[in-house]
């Protein structure tokens, strides 16, 4: 992109909400509003039309919603990068899957979408520079998540995940001493993460490979897997396989 003016695409059917991300938008350099659209179909005919660099996507809209615009845009090349722009945490989920750059919270905060504009630029630079090198294999597995946090939503790297455990209908996220809940099964983290990096050792539980400095068995002859931070997790039964995968034995 060089220097080139950030071209942004405002989709809100809201005006009010469009007016406040023009009014933040025209107080941030290098960025080019080159139209706005109040509702999903619009978007999707202007964002091929204009080529915008990036969406600043309402969610909740009738008829086609901002999660439908993001999926429709991206078979494009170079497909636009999608912040979206809500009321609502609850589409946090679906956000990540559709590879959206950041979550905004509303009312907008001014240096809050200057972040955002932030990572949209540099997720546009580090895409160009890919593009421009050999075609790299895309990975099958999540590489990051979306969480709710007291700002609005947080994105953490799968990598940077120490464990996760089961809430009734909720993974909690284990990262350091922070955790956040996400809305998802377990076993659809036990498929959707790169087995080189997580293991599952109880129904309830998936560590991170080198999370685990040990293991022991307790005098019931169950094995305990020693964590890094000092914790223990239990191995379930029907997963004492995966240690014995781990031990090499």
């Amino acid at each position: 992109m060089g220097d080139a003016p950030l071209k942004v695409l405002v989709v809100d059917d809201e005006p009010l909400a469009t007016e406040r991300l023009q009014l933040l938008l025209a107080r941030v350099d290098g960025v080019d509003l080159v139209g706005t659209a109040a509702d999903g179909e619009a978007a999707v005919r202007m964002a091929e039309a204009l080529q915008p660099d990036l969406l600043l996507l309402d969610v909740a809209m009738p008829g086609l919603d901002g999660i439908d615009v993001a999926r429709a845009l991206t078979g494009r090349r170079p497909a636009p990068a999608v912040v979206f722009v809500t009321a609502f945490d609850q589409f946090a989920v679906a956000a990540f899957e559709v590879e959206a750059v950041d979550y905004l919270m509303k009312p907008v905060d001014s240096s809050r979408l200057e972040r955002a504009l932030s990572r949209a630029r540099q997720h546009i630079q580090t895409r160009s520079a890919t593009e421009a090198g050999p075609v790299q294999p895309v990975s099958r597995y999540l590489d990051e998540f979306w969480a709710t946090d007291l700002s609005g939503l947080v994105r953490i790297a799968a990598r940077d995940i120490d464990r996760i455990s089961a809430e009734r209908d909720y993974m909690r996220l284990h990262v350091g001493t922070r955790s956040w809940l996400i809305h998802h099964s377990m076993s659809a983290l036990e498929d959707g993460l790169d087995p080189a990096l997580f293991v599952r050792l109880h129904r309830s539980a998936i560590v991170r490979r080198d999370f685990i400095t040990g293991f022991q068995r307790n005098p019931s002859g169950r094995w305990i897997a020693r964590l890094a931070d000092g914790g223990e997790q239990p191995v379930g039964r029907l997963y004492a396989e995966n240690v014995r995968a781990i031990a090499g034995r």
